[in-house]
């Protein structure tokens, strides 16, 4: 059995579709984000030393598998059928490849920054220099992060123009993989002039596997 430990509106949402893709016996461990700083609560660290989300433990073998894209490898390598895993030496595992690590590589660390800098004029951040933040993170968000999200935006439309799914005309962990800065985007409101993007993402949520991922563990939002 695979231990998805789960922490609320995160990135393990991820790990729960791809283990109902696979057709897995697993179980959900679910960790609640504290409501002031929205952190992880410190049993994480009892399951890895970063106390990060996602993690899970194969208890048959008793490894632990933290990052994202290295459990979507570990959970392939261990249970698909050839399904989601792109045949090797072709240009479909190529692509696959190039997007399992861009999501979390390129996509998500603008998506981050900007999640935090819109948060920079909020409690906790003292209300005396909230005004100064403000100003600060229109600056930061104009001139650096927004320009850099448009052109991820822009890449991956057209992207999406060329196969049906990302790594080719079959569906595969790369899609899975990708899903997270997809739904981060929507929840900003960004993907209202990406037909495309819309069209992926909406079909994502129609394959059974998600919705079932979506009964067990939430689906995530990023809305700033």
């Amino acid at each position: 059995m695979i231990e998805v430990h789960h922490l609320e509106n995160s990135r393990s949402q991820r790990v729960i579709w791809l283990l109902e893709e696979l057709s897995v016996d697993y179980k959900v461990i679910t960790y609640r984000r504290d409501p002031k700083t929205m952190l992880a609560p410190a049993s994480l660290k009892q399951v890895h030393p970063l106390g990060k989300s996602p993690v899970i433990v194969d208890t048959e073998s008793d490894d632990v598998v933290a990052e994202s894209g290295a459990i979507i490898e570990y959970l392939l390598e261990r249970f698909d059928d050839g399904q989601l895993l792109p045949a090797a030496g072709t240009e479909e595992r190529r692509r696959y490849r190039f997007w399992l690590h861009h999501a979390e590589g390129s996509a998500m660390p603008p998506l981050v920054m900007s999640l935090v800098f819109s948060r920079l004029d909020k409690p906790p951040v003292p209300a005396l220099i909230r005004p100064i933040a403000r100003l600060l993170a229109s600056g930061v968000k104009s001139k650096f992060l927004d320009p850099q999200i448009q052109d991820l935006l822009s890449f991956w439309e057209n992207a999406c123009g060329e196969h049906a799914w990302l790594a080719g005309e079959a569906f595969s962990g790369a899609d899975i993989q990708m899903s997270f800065p997809l739904l981060a985007l929507e929840g900003q409101g960004r993907l209202a002039d990406h037909p495309r993007l819309t069209d992926l993402l909406a079909r994502m949520r129609n394959r059974p596997a998600y919705q079932r991922a979506v009964e067990q563990g939430g689906e995530f939002s990023m809305a700033e």
